[in-house]
């Protein structure tokens, strides 16, 4: 193991290089005029895994590709399957970005770029550590299956249809995914939980045209007014969410989980400063943490309609629509969630409204228990290398994938990230400190080994 470490740190600027390379290409899965930066990426990505010294494959899809790679030569060793996503979130508003979004740029020790942190760079950091092991000891401690798509930010469609028609080819005993944050600088974490989620969109439709508001107002329902009032309706002013049983399956936390959030000496000035507000909100009766990390939300994404452009323009828009999510904690079923939610906001329609709601692949939340044998692997390759002990945290994120990955292969989840909660994850100036892009690279290659320990 020294003499792979060694070698990881003797590749620093080529690592960098090869990050950049990949940041560059604008794979953006949400748009179609991006397709083609998706498929380029997912070829740098297929010779990246064939370079490290597996055996790989591009697997075509009806959406984006899947590049799956394995090394299955150690014998009476676990088998480790590695996941991350080449795809990445659009990167508006242009004009908050200091720099092009990819167009690379280093500042103050972070690299900046669309998917540096999400997930371009954490996923680059196990295909480094598996090909430094190859390249040095020309073998690997545990088998390795590796599996990277390309629409984790659209919903995995593609992955999951394949997984449940080749769950034996993805057979393994752990799955390792970096796709999340730190507990902060220099303070490792390895996640245990994160929410689920179920997207939604709300199209409200009233006159066949946008009509004048001086003429037509006060006669005929203003859609924008209706999907407001809709919208307004989901959350109460303490922060509960108003749907009919709502909370009903809600896991509550345990008394050890909420001392052990509270132990962690969170910076409640400090994160209101990070995000800019004045003042924090949500559920009464519970911490920040608890809020992000434990207790389900209700978000309005996006709200759109009418006239948008500089100065009044007085009119009634034909139709207004809004983009909901809601993030899950253990036991809540995304169908019933689905189902309150529309009977929820039919019912708050009124009159002269045609309503369509439309509901997006969601996922539900997952727990793995804090002490099994791969989270004490994982805190032992952490500790190595950051010369601390990892916390035990939740995620406030959703990586719907997770639950298919337990469904057809029972194999333990480690989600251990390298990023840092001021990232800008799906925000402008998203960023990968490159100290911890190269701490990753030498945890991940240590998590190899002391997965292989008996």
């Amino acid at each position: 193991m020294d003499q792979v470490d060694q070698y990881i740190c003797s590749q620093r600027e080529r690592y960098e290089r090869e990050l950049a390379d990949l940041l560059r290409i604008a794979s953006v899965s949400a748009d179609s005029a991006f397709a083609p930066h998706v498929r380029e990426a997912a070829q740098f990505v297929f010779d990246k895994v064939q370079k490290s010294g597996l055996e790989t494959e591009l697997v075509e899809t009806d959406t984006n590709p899947l590049i799956i790679g394995q090394w299955l030569h150690a014998d009476d060793a676990p088998t480790v399957l590695i996941y991350g996503h080449y795809d990445v979130q659009p990167p508006d508003p242009l004009e908050l970005w200091t720099t092009p979004p990819f167009e690379p740029s280093v500042r103050d020790g972070n690299i900046y770029a669309r998917g540096a942190t999400d997930d371009k760079g954490q996923m680059m950091t196990h295909l480094q550590a598996v090909e430094a092991w190859l390249h040095v000891e020309e073998r690997l401690p545990v088998n390795v299956k590796v599996i990277i798509e390309g629409e984790e930010e659209v919903g995995s469609a593609a992955i999951t249809d394949y997984l449940a028609t080749n769950a034996n080819r993805l057979a393994a005993d752990y799955i390792v995914v970096s796709d999340n944050s730190m507990w902060g600088p220099d303070r490792p974490a390895i996640t245990y939980g994160i929410r689920g989620i179920i997207p939604f969109e709300v199209i409200a439709r009233g006159p066949n045209k946008d009509l004048h508001s001086g003429v037509f107002g006060g006669s005929v329902t203003n859609p924008a007014n209706a999907l407001v009032s809709m919208m307004a309706s989901l959350v109460n002013s303490q922060g509960r969410i108003q749907l009919p049983g709502f909370y009903d399956d809600v896991v509550p936390l345990t008394d050890e989980e909420r001392r052990a959030y509270a132990s962690l000496g969170f910076d409640e000035a400090g994160y209101q400063a990070q995000v800019g507000v004045k003042e924090l909100f949500g559920e009464s009766g519970y911490s920040t943490l608890e809020r992000r990390w434990a207790r389900p939300t209700c978000d309005i994404n996006g709200l759109s309609g009418g006239y948008q452009g500089e100065g009044p323009k007085t009119v009634i828009a034909s139709e207004a629509r809004a983009k909901v999510t809601f993030r899950l904690v253990p036991n809540q079923s995304p169908e019933k969630i689905a189902a309150a939610f529309e009977k929820h906001v039919k019912a708050h329609c009124p009159p002269g409204i045609n309503l369509e709601i439309l509901f997006y692949e969601g996922g539900e939340a997952l727990l793995v228990p804090s002490d099994s044998r791969g989270i004490q692997a994982a805190r032992r390759a952490l500790e190595a290398i950051f010369e601390v002990e990892p916390v035990l945290i939740r995620e406030g994120g959703s990586i719907p994938i997770f639950n298919d990955f337990v469904k057809h292969l029972g194999a333990e989840c480690l989600l251990i990230g390298f990023g840092l909660p001021d990232d800008n994850t799906h925000s402008p100036n998203e960023k990968m400190c490159l100290k911890d892009y190269h701490r990753g690279i030498r945890s991940s290659a240590r998590l190899l080994e002391e997965l292989a320990k008996p």
